[in-house]
C-alpha cells in the first residue's frame, strides 16, 4: 500500500516518496505548464476530480506573463511571476486535497541566472519555514556540450540539494520550440540529436546521484508541439537501454533513473504506455492543454458574437453584460482544459492514485 502524504506542495523526501509511488505503481503524473491563476486553478481542479496528484510548472515566459507583461523589468518579472505563482499554489493546493509538485520548466544557458535567483529566494524561504518554494527546477543545457551540461548541473544541484530541491536535466534534444528554448528546425525522425545515448545517462547518474536527487529528460524522439504524422518517431527502447546500463553497471534495482517524458502532447498512447514501463514518472503536456483552453474560448465567442461587439444590442436593446463577463469565457476555457486533463490522467494511469 502506498504511503500517505499531507495535501499541498510536496518537497524533499515527500517528493521522492511520491515519485517512488509513481514508478512502483507503473504510472506517471501530468506536468502542466501554466500562465496564470486560471490555468493553475483548472489544473488543481482536474487533479482533485480525478483523485490524482499533479505537477504544475512554469516556463520563464509563463512566469513573466504571470507577473504581467507590463512589468517594466523583464528579468525581474520572470522571477517575481514564478514566486507569485508558487505562493498561489502553496496557499490553495492543500484545500484541493491533492499533492502538487511545483516545478520550473526549460531553463537554457541564458536562463541560468533566473534559476539562481529562484534558489536565492528559496534559501530565504527555507530559513523562515524549513521548506523551499519549489519542489524542483529544470536546467536544460542540452544544446551545449555534455561536459558543460553536466558541470553546470553539478554546480546547481550542490546549491539545491541542501534545501531539498530536485534538479531536472536534459540529455539529447527534445525537438521543437518551448517558450523560446529550441527550434522547430530540429524536428524530424532522422535527427540523431533527438535520441539520447545510454552512456551519457550513466555519466549523469554517476556524477549527480551522490550529490542529491535529480531526474532526467532523456530524448527518445519526442518533440514539443504537435506535428504531422511521420515527422516524429518515438523510440522508448532508448529509455529501457539507459535504465539497464545503469542497473548493470551499479547493481541497482530496476529502473534506477527517474525519467521525464517531454513533448507529451499528441503522442501515441501505445508509446506512452511503453514509456511508463521504463521508469517515466512525469509527462509534460502543454500544447494540448493550450489548445483545449483556447478552443473553448473561441467557441464561446462564436456562440455569442454580438456580445463581443456591443454592450447593448443596437437593434433590440438586449444588454449583454452576462455574456461578456470575462468569468464566463475564462471558465469555458478552464472546463475544456480540465476535460483534456481527464484524458491525460487515464493515459498515464494516475487516476484515483493520489497519495493525499
Amino acid at each position: 500500500m502506498n504511503a500517505k502524504l499531507k495535501p499541498g506542495v510536496v518537497i524533499g523526501d515527500d517528493y521522492k516518496t511520491l515519485l517512488k509511488a509513481c514508478k512502483d505503481g507503473n504510472y506517471a503524473l501530468p506536468a502542466v505548464n501554466v500562465v496564470g491563476s486560471n490555468s493553475i486553478n483548472a489544473v488543481m481542479e482536474a487533479a482533485a476530480k480525478n483523485k490524482s496528484d499533479i505537477i504544475i510548472q512554469l516556463s520563464n515566459g509563463g512566469a513573466q506573463f504571470y507577473a504581467g507583461t507590463g512589468c517594466p523589468d523583464a528579468f525581474q518579472a520572470k522571477v517575481l511571476g514564478a514566486i507569485s505563482a508558487a505562493q498561489h499554489v502553496h496557499l490553495l493546493a492543500e484545500h484541493y486535497g491533492i499533492c502538487v509538485v511545483l516545478h520550473t520548466d526549460h531553463a537554457n544557458k541564458p536562463l541560468i541566472p533566473w534559476v539562481n535567483a529562484l534558489i536565492d529566494y528559496s534559501e530565504e524561504h527555507f530559513s523562515k519555514t524549513g521548506k523551499p518554494l519549489y519542489s524542483s527546477h529544470m536546467l536544460d543545457l542540452s544544446a551545449e556540450d555534455i561536459e558543460f551540461n553536466l558541470s553546470e548541473s553539478e554546480k546547481m544541484l550542490k546549491r539545491m540539494a541542501p534545501l531539498g530541491i530536485s534538479l531536472e536535466i536534459e540529455l539529447g534534444v527534445t525537438g521543437g520550440e518551448e517558450d523560446g528554448v529550441g527550434s522547430d528546425d530540429n524536428i524530424g525522425a532522422d535527427n540523431p540529436l533527438l535520441y539520447t545515448q545510454p552512456e551519457d545517462c550513466l555519466k549523469a547518474y554517476e556524477l549527480l546521484s551522490p550529490i542529491g536527487h535529480f531526474s532526467l529528460a532523456a530524448s527518445f524522439g519526442n518533440v514539443h508541439g504537435v506535428y504531422k504524422p511521420g515527422n516524429v518517431k518515438l523510440r522508448p527502447e532508448i529509455l529501457k537501454n539507459s535504465q539497464e546500463l545503469v542497473q548493470s553497471t551499479h547493481n541497482t534495482d530496476a529502473n534506477p533513473l527517474d525519467l521525464v517524458f517531454h513533448g507529451g502532447s499528441g503522442s501515441e498512447k501505445s508509446k506512452i504506455a511503453e514509456a511508463l514501463s521504463y521508469g517515466i514518472f512525469k509527462m509534460n503536456i502543454d500544447t494540448d492543454t493550450q489548445f483545449a483552453y483556447s478552443e473553448a474560448i473561441g467557441k464561446y465567442v462564436n456562440e455569442h458574437p454580438r456580445a463581443f461587439l456591443y454592450q447593448v444590442d443596437p437593434d433590440d436593446g438586449t444588454p449583454y453584460k452576462k455574456q461578456y463577463d470575462p468569468r464566463k469565457l475564462l471558465r469555458a476555457g478552464e472546463i475544456s482544459m480540465i476535460e483534456r486533463l481527464n484524458e491525460a490522467f487515464i493515459d498515464l494511469c494516475s487516476k484515483g492514485k493520489s497519495l493525499a
